[in-house]
């Protein structure tokens, strides 16, 4: 029996951990570790949107929606940057919607950027900008410029689009843009009954109210 017993202990030996299964084990756990690091890196750190937005390229467009229709300008930000970019500015606070064209006169323009059909009016909050000039922009038909207290004068948030070329404006107020669709609601809105609140110089405030509904801008 005891031979027995010596045979079946030979025959049985204690088992021993392999050294190289135990460094395959570590090595396991490492991986485990470093690629656990690299999906959160990867999931907070700021990167590159990868949607299909577009990337906004050429001028923007001023889409400006009133209720006797929809006038689409496109902006000069490439010629004209100092002006558009404070009209942009004023659009994105939404500054524009719910005022109304405020002096008409068929012919030459129309006005807006100051009052609400209540009456009461609103300044910009950012200001006077400073005149900008280019000679390359004029006040032809369809063209928005910047209203001003003065020639040569920058404004702030009040603007007019030309029903009819009026380049007797030019070197004198900021164009910055020319309307590229609507120029007929341009016209009707010019020719709606108005008062002479503005007298010599021309065009009065409309009798039924024309009111921008809102302004937005958009990339084509």
């Amino acid at each position: 029996m005891e031979d027995d017993v010596k045979t079946r202990k030979r025959s049985n030996p204690a088992q021993k951990k392999s050294p190289l299964k135990n460094r395959g084990v570590q090595i396991g756990v490492v991986l485990v570790v470093i690629i656990f690091i690299a999906v959160s890196v990867y999931a907070f750190y700021p990167r590159t949107p990868t949607d299909n937005t577009p990337t906004p390229t050429g001028n923007p467009i001023a889409v400006i929606s009133t209720t006797m229709g929809t006038i689409k300008v496109e902006l000069y930000a490439d010629e004209m940057p100092i002006t558009t970019a404070n009209f942009v500015k004023l659009v994105n606070d939404g500054f524009y919607n719910g005022m109304i064209f405020h002096r008409v006169m068929e012919g030459f323009m129309i006005q807006a950027g100051y009052m609400f059909p209540d009456g009461t009016t609103e300044e910009s909050p950012y200001g006077s900008i400073e005149y900008e000039d280019n000679a390359d922009v004029t006040h032809v038909d369809g063209a928005i410029s910047m209203a001003s207290t003065a020639d040569r004068v920058g404004g702030s948030s009040q603007f007019f689009i030309c029903d009819g070329a009026q380049h007797g404006l030019d070197g004198r107020y900021a164009a910055f843009g020319k309307t590229i669709e609507g120029q007929d609601v341009v016209t009707a809105i010019s020719h709606v009954p108005r008062d002479n609140s503005y007298g010599s110089v021309g065009g009065g405030k409309p009798t039924t109210d024309v009111i921008i509904n809102s302004i937005t801008i958009t990339y084509e």
